[in-house]
């Protein structure tokens, strides 16, 4: 029985317990942890936990010892940087890995957030100097829909309505990315759950990403190419990482999440020519065309 199964069947307040003693039990061995060398900051709903799982397989990739989000750099920052090392495997399970695969292992996670927290990137440009950052891309108009349907299902969203949900979008963001940049210590649930347009404007936080980690260690991928030819997607990946191809690699979509009825057509047009300039723009850092506007 895998892992993922032993947890799915230990009942939810169980999972909390053992998940607050390993966290504590890691705060104590802080000093003894690695920090990730790579993030996967986002987007939302764009295969990042199916590239997290993807990269899980290879021996020389550790990934955080409870679950793929830490989300320390969003909304967990005052914990402290204690707090975030507690997530991440010991430096001597990091040794066993260099021992057994002959490489430098790469410690990481997956936080689709930190792509859109104004203040996250500066936060792991500083914490983690010379950290590598991926980012995922899929057609706008499926991941706003997909997001808003992840949101219902998750019951983080009264609006049922999609086309009334992303009418009701600038109020709930008006202001918001200010406050957030002017107050460490401000949170925001309708930016965090509610952006469904604002995320898939990708260039608008690509560009003060690059800004703080560096162009050259910031990868972007179109996750139409990720889940159409996955081998060639992951190649890319590993020479981006420095690693090479060791064993053999299971590609699976996750968390995919489908819709009763399809988007009306006239809406479906409307967003797609709101983000035509956006998908322009877009194209620098893929190289190409988006696969959806081919």
């Amino acid at each position: 029985m895998s892992e993922r199964m032993i947890r799915e069947r230990v009942p939810t307040p169980v999972r909390a317990v053992v998940g607050r003693s390993s966290r504590t039990l890691g705060r104590l061995t802080a000093a003894s942890r690695i920090l990730p060398g790579l993030l996967i900051c986002g987007g939302q709903r764009c295969g990042t936990t199916s590239l997290y799982r993807a990269l899980s397989q290879h021996p020389a990739m550790l990934k955080p010892v409870f679950h793929k989000g830490v989300h320390y750099f969003d909304t967990g920052y005052r914990r402290g940087l204690s707090w975030y090392r507690a997530h991440f495997p010991t430096k001597a399970a990091a040794q066993r890995a260099a021992d057994h695969t002959g490489l430098v292992p790469v410690g990481f996670e997956s936080s689709p957030y930190y792509l859109y927290h104004p203040l996250a990137a500066p936060r792991f440009a500083r914490d983690l100097p010379g950290v590598k950052v991926i980012v995922l891309v899929r057609d706008p108009v499926e991941r706003a829909w997909s997001h808003h349907a992840h949101e219902i299902a998750r019951e983080f969203e009264d609006i049922d309505d999609f086309e009334t949900a992303i009418g009701a979008e600038p109020d709930r963001l008006f202001g918001v990315e200010e406050r957030l940049r002017a107050d460490a210590d401000h949170y925001s649930f309708d930016h965090q759950h509610h952006a469904y347009l604002a995320r898939g404007r990708y260039t608008d936080y690509l560009e003060p990403l690059a800004d703080q980690v560096g162009r050259d260690r910031l990868l972007v991928l179109d996750s139409g190419e990720f889940f159409s030819r996955p081998e060639d997607a992951f190649e890319r990946v590993l020479r981006f990482l420095g690693l090479p191809w060791i064993g053999e690699f299971a590609f699976s979509r996750h968390n995919a999440r489908g819709r009763p009825s399809p988007m009306p057509d006239a809406l479906r047009r409307r967003l797609t020519d709101h983000f035509e300039p956006y998908d322009a723009r877009l194209a620098d850092w893929l190289g190409g065309t988006p696969s959806w506007r081919r």
